[in-house]
C-alpha cells in the first residue's frame, strides 16, 4: 500500500505544465479499437487508468506501444473476447469498449465497470442508446452481454446529460447505418475531443460541444495521428492550489475557457490571477471572500472540482456554500477537513463552510479520486505534516504529481508501507 506524506505551509512557485486530459485519454483509447489500422494518439498522461486500459487492449490481442508522451494503437489483430472483471472493475471507463466493441463487431461482453465510490452510477442510459441502434442486451449478474444482428441510425434521447453515455453512444454509431442524432448530448470539451479523433479516423459527427449530435454511418474507418487536450480538472486543481500556496504559480498548457467557471468564482473570492492565452498564474492572497458554488454539467462549475474548491472556501472569510448536484457521495472528503480543523457542515447536498480555518495536519484518507485532490490542497496548506492513504486514487488521474509540486517546492513524497 502506498501512502503520501506532504509538510504543509510552503510557498510553491515556478510553473507546472498540465497533460493531457484523463477523462479525454479513458474514452479515446477505447475508441481506437475502431479502425483495423494503425492510430497514434499524444499527450496521452502516464497515470494508473492509461495502465489499466492498455492492459484490457493487450488482453483483446491489439498491439500497443508507449513512445514518450505517446501511445501507437495497431488493432489489426485483434480478438474481440470477453473482458473480464478484473480489469473492468479497475476503472469506471472500461465501459467505452462496451460501445467499441459493439460499434466495431455487433457483439461485446463484459461485466460492469468500476471507479470511484461517488454515488450509482448505472450505464442505463448507455444501454437504452445501444438498444435503440438496434442491440439487444442480457444482464447475468455482474456481466452484461450487448450484440445485434445490425446497428441501424436512431434518435436518442438522454434524460441526463451524460458525458459517458453521449461518448459511448457516438463509439457504437459510427459505424451504423443511416443517421443517429443524440439529443440533450453532454456538451464536455472531452466530448469534442473524441468526435474530433473519430473524424480523424472517417466517420461524419456533426455537433460536438453542442447539445445535439449528429453521426452518418459509415463502413471504414482508418488510420490518423491525434492529441489529447489539456486536462481542465488537472489545471482547476493546481489553479486552486495556487491560490492556496502559490507565490505565484503559473499553470501552463491549459485551454483557460475550458475552466472559465472556475476561474470566475476565483476571481469573485479575490484570488489574484492573470490569464493568458494558455497559462493561468496565480498568486496566493493574505484574505479571501466568501463564495458559493453549485455544481453542474458543463459548462457549468465541474463536479471533479468541488472537492479541492471547498478546500480554498475553509479559507474565506466568512460563510460559503456548496452545492454538489451530480453526484450524491461527494462529500466524502469534508469528515478528512474536519479532521484537519476545517468548519463545515453538510445537508441535503449542502456544504456550509466558515471560513477562515486554521488547518493543521494529521492522517487522511483519498476515498476517490478528486477527494484525494482535495486532501493534497489541504495538506498542502495546513501546518505540519499531513499523511494521505489510499493514494492510489490520486496516481489513478494525476500525471507525476509528487514530481510536479515538488519542483514548485512542496515537501511531497510516496511511501509504500
Amino acid at each position: 500500500m502506498k501512502i503520501m506524506e506532504i509538510e504543509g505551509e510552503r510557498n510553491l512557485s515556478g510553473t507546472i505544465r498540465i497533460s493531457g486530459a484523463k477523462n479525454a485519454t479513458v474514452a479515446l483509447i477505447p475508441a481506437a479499437i475502431l479502425t483495423d489500422e494503425e492510430v497514434t494518439i499524444c499527450n496521452i498522461p502516464e497515470i494508473t487508468d492509461t495502465e489499466a486500459l492498455c492492459d484490457i487492449l493487450n488482453a483483446l490481442k491489439v498491439d500497443v506501444k508507449r513512445a514518450s508522451e505517446s501511445i501507437i494503437i495497431n488493432p489489426e489483430k485483434m480478438e474481440n473476447i470477453e473482458i473480464a472483471e478484473s480489469f473492468s472493475k479497475k476503472l469506471r471507463a472500461s465501459y467505452y469498449f462496451m460501445g467499441a466493441l459493439l460499434g466495431k463487431y455487433k457483439k461485446a461482453v463484459m461485466y460492469f465497470p468500476g471507479g470511484c465510490s461517488i454515488g450509482a452510477r448505472p450505464i442505463d442510459l448507455h444501454l437504452k442508446g445501444f438498444e435503440a441502434l438496434g442491440a439487444k442486451i442480457q444482464n447475468e449478474g455482474n456481466k452484461y452481454i450487448v450484440e445485434a444482428e445490425e446497428l441501424k441510425g436512431a434518435n436518442i434521447y438522454l434524460d441526463i446529460a451524460s458525458v459517458g453515455a453521449t461518448i459511448n453512444i457516438m463509439l457504437a454509431a459510427v459505424k451504423a447505418k443511416g443517421k443517429t442524432v443524440i439529443d440533450n448530448a453532454a456538451k464536455e470539451p472531452e466530448i469534442v475531443n473524441v468526435a474530433t479523433f473519430l473524424n480523424n479516423m472517417g466517420a461524419k459527427i456533426t455537433g460536438a460541444g453542442t447539445s445535439t449530435i449528429k453521426i452518418e454511418g459509415v463502413t471504414h474507418l482508418g488510420k490518423c495521428f491525434h492529441e489529447v487536450i489539456p486536462d481542465r480538472i488537472e489545471a482547476g486543481t493546481y489553479v486552486i492550489i495556487g491560490a492556496l500556496c502559490g507565490n505565484p504559480l503559473k499553470i501552463d498548457n491549459i485551454i483557460p475557457e475550458h475552466i472559465d467557471s472556475l476561474l470566475s468564482k476565483l476571481e469573485e473570492a479575490g484570488v489574484n490571477l492573470e490569464i493568458g492565452a494558455d497559462y493561468v498564474l496565480v498568486q496566493k492572497s493574505e484574505k479571501y471572500k466568501a463564495t458559493s458554488i453549485k455544481t453542474a454539467v458543463y459548462p457549468g462549475f465541474p463536479t471533479d472540482l468541488q472537492q479541492p474548491f471547498t478546500v480554498l472556501q475553509t479559507q474565506c472569510n466568512g460563510k460559503s456554500k456548496t452545492t454538489e448536484t451530480i453526484w450524491e457521495n461527494r462529500f466524502m472528503h469534508i469528515p478528512y477537513l474536519k479532521e484537519l480543523g476545517a468548519n463545515i457542515e453538510v445537508k441535503n447536498q449542502t456544504a456550509t463552510i466558515i471560513g477562515p480555518s486554521k488547518l493543521k495536519g494529521c492522517e487522511v484518507v483519498a476515498t476517490d479520486l478528486r477527494a484525494g485532490a482535495a486532501m493534497v490542497a489541504a495538506a498542502l496548506t495546513a501546518e505540519g505534516k499531513t499523511t494521505i492513504t489510499n493514494v492510489e486514487h490520486i496516481l489513478r488521474g494525476y500525471e507525476q504529481i509528487v514530481e510536479k509540486l515538488t519542483n514548485v517546492g512542496a515537501k511531497i513524497r510516496i511511501k509504500e508501507i
